[in-house]
């Protein structure tokens, strides 16, 4: 079975925090308002997967990415 997980690429992003906007409790932002996946970024189930992809697709960097493992 695979498991999808969204990352945060650190070099690219800018501190936007859209991704926290859009993904309520998927990311934490730092004091200078750079984002991580909380945890190791697994997501459970499919509402996870929606609102990673909604982060994935309004990020004006194009920092955050889903892979399958």
């Amino acid at each position: 079975m695979t498991t999808k997980k969204v990352h945060v690429d650190s070099e690219k992003c800018q501190g936007h925090n859209r991704c926290y906007a859009m993904a309520p409790g998927m990311f934490k932002v730092d004091d200078e308002g750079y984002a991580t996946p909380r945890g190791d970024g697994a997501l459970a189930d499919q509402k996870a997967i929606d609102l990673a992809q909604r982060a994935v697709d309004n990020c004006p960097e194009k920092a955050i990415f889903i892979t399958e493992e």
